[in-house]
C-alpha cells in the first residue's frame, strides 16, 4: 500500500507530516486526545484505552498545487514569450496515502506501532520548469550577445558579424525547453510501549525508523541564443552538448527517539510528546549532464575561420584582453549558477536531510459528556536540523503551530467535529527558492465519526489549507528578480478504527 503513494502532500513542519490519521483531518487538535490515533499524536494516552487490540486503517487522497510567479526584465528576451512575468505551477495528486496505527493493551502496558509517510513533500511536477532555470538561460544569452559584440569590436570595428541577427544578435534573445519533477518520501515505522503509572498518569518511550527516498529529474534543452543553437558553439557534433539535465536518486536512514507523557484528571486531559532530531544523510546516485563552456573558444575560432578570417587572425581576436575577459566572466558566472542549481545533486555526494526535533503539547476538556474541546501547540527546532549548505541557518526560528478542535456526539451513531491549525514558519527571503519552498498557512477541516458498532468506527473527513504569499526580490544581472510563492491543498480521508 505504501508504494502506491506515488504523489503526496502533507500538513506540518518543513520535513514533518502530522496528518497521519484521518481523525486529524476532521479535528486537527489531537495532541491531548485519548484514542487509537494517539499512537502517533499522544502515545502515552493510548494506555488509557481498554484492554486488547486496537487498530486504525487510514486512506487519504490529496490534491495540491504550488505556484510561483516570477518577474525579471531579461524574460522579455524570450522569443516565445516576450513578457517579463512568468507563472510556474506544479501539480500533485495522491490517490492513495495510507497509514496504520496499532496498539495492544495488556494490564498497565500498551505496546504500539505506527506506519506512515512521516516526512517529505510528495511528488510535484512543473511542466514548464522553474523560473530559476529560465533566469540562467536569459543571463547566459545576454552574456553571449555581449561576447559577440566584444569579438566584433576587435575583429571588424564598426561592423557586425557575431552580433548580427544571423548569429547571436546584440540584445540577448533566446529560446529553450524546460521541465522539473521532484519526489520526496520519508517512510516511518515506529515501535514503543506506554505504561500506566496510576489511574491518572501514563508515560511512553519508543523509536521510529525512517527510510528516506527521493528523486529529482529536470532538464533545460534546445537552448538557442539569437539564431544560433548553443550546442553549435560547445560541440557541433552533439545536439545535446548544451543541455542541462538532472537525474538524481537519494536515499538514507535515520532513527527518532520519542518520549511522551499523559495526565488526566476529572474532565481534563493534558499530554506532551517530544521527538528528538532525526539525523539523516542522503546518498546521491546521479546521472547528470552539464555543458562545458571550456569548448567555446575553439568553436568560436572555427566559426571565424569559416567566415573568412585566417587562423592567425582568429587566434589574435580570441586572445585579445577584452574577449578573454568576457569569456572568463561568462564561464565563472555560468559555473557558479549551475553549481547553485545542481550542486546538491552531484553523484556520490552525501547530503544532510535531518528531520527537526518536535515538541507537542495538548490540552483536552470535556465540559459536558457529549462535547470535547481541545487545543494544542507544536514547536519544530528547524534551525538545529542540518540541511544542504546549512540552509537551516537562513531561518529566523523554528516552525510554530497552534491548533484547536471540537467534537460533539450528535447521537449514538454520529460524532461531528471541526478544527483549525495555524502553521507559522520562520522564513526569510534568503531561505526561499523555487526548488523547495514552504508558505505559512491556516488549515480548516471538518468531518464525522460514524459508530458502526460498539467496536468499529468510521472516520470521514476533508480539510483544506489556506496559504499566504511569500515574496522575495534580489538584484541580479538583468535587474530585479522577483518571486511570489504560494500553494493550494485539499485532502479527503477515510479511516476505520477497530477494537478487538
Amino acid at each position: 500500500m505504501a508504494m502506491t503513494a506515488a504523489q503526496a502532500t502533507f500538513a506540518g513542519g518543513l520535513l514533518t507530516n502530522t496528518n497521519q490519521n484521518v481523525a486529524f483531518n476532521r479535528h486537527f487538535s489531537r495532541d491531548g486526545v485519548i484514542g487509537i490515533d494517539g499512537v502517533y499524536f499522544n502515545p502515552a494516552g493510548v494506555a488509557f484505552l481498554g484492554q486488547g487490540s486496537h487498530i486504525s486503517l487510514n486512506w487519504q487522497t490529496v490534491i495540491q498545487t504550488r505556484t510561483i510567479k516570477n518577474e525579471y526584465p531579461l524574460f522579455g528576451n524570450n522569443v516565445n514569450n516576450s513578457g517579463i512575468q512568468r507563472t510556474f505551477q506544479g501539480k500533485a495528486f495522491a490517490p492513495v496515502l495510507p497509514s496504520i496505527q496499532y496498539a495492544y493493551n495488556w494490564k498497565n502496558f500498551s505496546f504500539q506501532t505506527n506506519f506512515a509517510v512521516g516526512g517529505g513533500g510528495g511528488k510535484c511536477t512543473f511542466d514548464d520548469g522553474l523560473g530559476s532555470f529560465e533566469r540562467i538561460v536569459s543571463e547566459t544569452a545576454l552574456a553571449a550577445s555581449g561576447l559577440a559584440r566584444a569579438i566584433d569590436a576587435v575583429a571588424v570595428p564598426g561592423k557586425q558579424m557575431f552580433s548580427s541577427d544571423a548569429y547571436f544578435g546584440s540584445t540577448g534573445k533566446y529560446s529553450f525547453n524546460s521541465y522539473m519533477r521532484g519526489r520526496q518520501y520519508y517512510y516511518g515505522l515506529s515501535l514503543g510501549a506506554a505504561y500506566k503509572v496510576n489511574p491518572n498518569l501514563s508515560v511512553f518511550a519508543g523509536v521510529r525508523g525512517v527510510y528516506a527516498l527521493t528523486n529529482y529529474y529536470g532538464y533545460v534543452r534546445d537552448i538557442k541564443v539569437g539564431s544560433v543553437p548553443l550546442y553549435q558553439m560547445l560541440d557541433p557534433t552533439k545536439t545535446n552538448s548544451a543541455d542541462i539535465e538532472l537525474n538524481c536518486d537519494q536515499s538514507g536512514t535515520g532513527f527518532t527517539p520519542i518520549l511522551s507523557v499523559d495526565y488526566k484528571t476529572g474532565r481534563w486531559n493534558v499530554a506532551a510528546k517530544y521527538e528528538f532530531k532525526t539525523r539523516i544523510r542522503l546518498k546521491n546516485k546521479s546521472v547528470n549532464q552539464a555543458p562545458s563552456i571550456g569548448n567555446l573558444p575553439a568553436n568560436l575560432g572555427a566559426a571565424l575561420v569559416k567566415a573568412g578570417v585566417s587562423p592567425q587572425n582568429a587566434n589574435a581576436i580570441l586572445t585579445a584582453p577584452s574577449v578573454l575577459g568576457t569569456m572568463q566572466a561568462i564561464k565563472e558566472r555560468f559555473d557558479a549558477e549551475l553549481g547553485e542549481a545542481t550542486g546538491e545533486f552531484e553523484d556520490g555526494k552525501k547530503v544532510p536531510g535531518d528531520i527537526p526535533a518536535l515538541l507537542t503539547v495538548g490540552v483536552g476538556y470535556n465540559p459536558i459528556d457529549p462535547l470535547r474541546v481541545n487545543v494544542g501547540f507544536h514547536y519544530y527546532w528547524d534551525k538545529q536540523a542540518e540541511a544542504y549548505n546549512h540552509r537551516e541557518k537562513l531561518l529566523k526560528r523554528g516552525t510554530m503551530e497552534m491548533n484547536a478542535g471540537v467534537e460533539y456526539d450528535a447521537s449514538k451513531l454520529v460524532t461531528v467535529s471541526a478544527g483549525w491549525q495555524n502553521t507559522n514558519y520562520g522564513l526569510t527571503p534568503e531561505y526561499m527558492n523555487d526548488k523547495s519552498f514552504v508558505v505559512s498557512s491556516n488549515s480548516v477541516g471538518a468531518g464525522v465519526c460514524l459508530h458502526l458498532t460498539k467496536k468499529m468506527n468510521l472516520n470521514l473527513a476533508y480539510f483544506c489549507t489556506l496559504y499566504g504569499h511569500e515574496k522575495t526580490s534580489e538584484t541580479a544581472l538583468g535587474g530585479e528578480y522577483k518571486a511570489d510563492y504560494t500553494r493550494t491543498n485539499h485532502v479527503f480521508g477515510a479511516g476505520l478504527d477497530i477494537d478487538f
